[in-house]
Order: structure tokens, then C-alpha cells, then sequence
């Protein structure tokens, strides 16, 4: 039995939420969640709610009383880029710079260890 939760355009550059997912993949739900809560970067409350969303799409599918939490497995993580949205910022001479606000799309895929 597999769960998945996706979370969409969320205002973190996919490059910094890649350096959290990379961190956890492929490691045990509870030991993951450790390893989000007690991570300083920013990205992890995101992760963070997406893989406790993954977790209740799972409990909410197979009816809670057969899931064991601690033998589900983060099965597969992903991050994408979302729409960035363009802005510019004045400088000298009349001149302006571009910026660009990046924003991502994160997919989590749990289930039970095989």
C-alpha cells in the first residue's frame, strides 16, 4: 500500500528544498521527521507538512487499524520547479535588474517497507 501527497507552488527555490529531500530519502517515516523538526533551513516545514500529509492520506486510505507508522518508508520524494515570478529592482544610471522569485512543487510517495 503506497500514499501520496503533492504541495504546489510553494515559495522556496526547488535548489534549497533539493538539499532537505536529499536528506531524508529513502529513510523510515519517524526517523525522517526527526531529521525535518530538528533541521535548521527553512524548507523543512514544508517537507515536514507534506510527508505528515502523505502519512494521513495513508491512514485515511487503508482505515487506520492495519497501518503500522513504523515500518512506512519514504518510497519517493521529489521537488520541481513552479512558475517564478519575474520582478526587477532599480539601480544606477536608470537601470533596472531582474529577480527572480522562484517557487516549487513538492511530491512525497510513502509505503510500507518491503
Amino acid at each position: 500500500m503506497q500514499a501520496k501527497a503533492e504541495a504546489k507552488y510553494i515559495r522556496i527555490s526547488p535548489r534549497k528544498v533539493k538539499q532537505v529531500i536529499d536528506m531524508i530519502r529513502g529513510k523510515a517515516v519517524e526517523e525522517a521527521l526527526n531529521l525535518l523538526h530538528f533541521s535548521p533551513k527553512a524548507a523543512c516545514v514544508s517537507v515536514e507538512k507534506v510527508l505528515r500529509s502523505a502519512i494521513a492520506n495513508l491512514l485515511d486510505q487503508e482505515g487506520g487499524a492495519k497501518v503500522n507508522t513504523e515500518e512506512l518508508v519514504i518510497k519517493d520524494i521529489r521537488v520541481s520547479q513552479g512558475p517564478t515570478l519575474k520582478r526587477f529592482r532599480p539601480r544606477a544610471m536608470g537601470r533596472a535588474t531582474p529577480i527572480k522569485k522562484r517557487s516549487s512543487h513538492i511530491t512525497v510517495v510513502i509505503g510500507e517497507e518491503e
